[in-house]
């Protein structure tokens, strides 16, 4: 009987870390900005599995969404109705430019009439970035993902459902870069997206989540009016940086309890 209460305690105190089922919610006022990456099933022994979140589990969270009352916006749209948003007001974020943004993804998005900001890498086409955060991490996986072509990138804008913003140049490791790369990564990526594909390029997020102050600068500088980092969190928009603004991770490997977990919260448990 001893034994039986010491792992249903542990059981408890392991279940009340993991997931903090306890903690109070985040102001419902307060947008939740959502960062995914790819809407494919996992891949068997990928090291990048957290980045795919399969399309059973996506519609199941848009679905959840659609049918709780979340109204879905752009990131542009929510910083230009910052001050008269709805209560749960939702921003769907990609990063990078995956193909299946549009082969899964779009479909999805159009059933539930949900918006939703790509984060768009340039020169994004047979490119290992990985291996710029950390080198053990070149294997190849990512570079051989497929990405969005611009005439697929033409497709989604026409949906009347995405934005597109930058990702940089090359998904490049900011810090580690001169002004003058740092620049070009920043600046022309917004220059170059804007005259492809004819549309006002606003939104940026900092590949890896990795900046410095003059990172942030330049972002300011270069005409975006909003940046997203990967820091875990939700954001007060109304007082927030806007060139500082936290999401929320979903991964493909957190089952549906700890999406909504993180909608409540912003982490799934303590500090994840």
């Amino acid at each position: 009987m001893a034994a039986t209460l010491t792992l249903v305690l542990l059981l408890a105190v392991y279940y009340s870390h993991r997931y903090a089922w306890w903690k109070k919610a985040v102001p419902y006022h307060h947008p939740r900005i959502l960062m995914y990456h790819m809407i494919s099933p996992p891949v068997k022994g990928a090291k990048f599995n957290s980045l795919r979140v399969s399309p059973q589990q996506f519609e199941q969270q848009l679905s959840f969404l659609h049918h709780h009352g979340w109204s879905f916006y752009t990131l542009s749209e929510l910083i230009q109705n910052k001050s008269s948003l709805p209560e749960k007001s939702v921003a769907i974020t990609f990063d990078d430019g995956y193909e299946d943004n549009l082969t899964n993804a779009l479909p999805l998005l159009k059933k539930y009439q949900a918006k939703a900001t790509i984060y768009l890498v340039v020169d994004r086409h047979q490119r290992e970035w990985s291996s710029k955060r950390k080198k053990k991490n070149n294997t190849h996986e990512l570079r051989n993902e497929p990405k969005l072509q611009d005439t697929q990138i033409n497709e989604l804008l026409h949906s009347g459902l995405i934005e597109i913003g930058s990702h940089t140049l090359t998904h490049d490791n900011l810090p580690l870069l001169d002004e003058i790369r740092k620049t070009q990564e920043i600046s022309d990526s917004r220059k170059q997206l804007q005259e492809t594909f004819a549309i006002p390029c606003e939104a940026f997020c900092y590949p890896f989540g990795l900046y410095d102050e003059t990172d942030l600068k330049l972002v300011k500088s270069s005409g975006y009016t909003s940046a997203t980092t990967v820091e875990k969190g939700i954001s007060d928009l109304r007082n927030a940086d806007p060139f500082q603004l936290k999401r929320i991770t979903i991964s493909g490997k957190d089952n549906f309890y700890a999406f909504r977990l993180k909608l409540k919260t912003g982490k799934r448990g303590i500090k994840k």
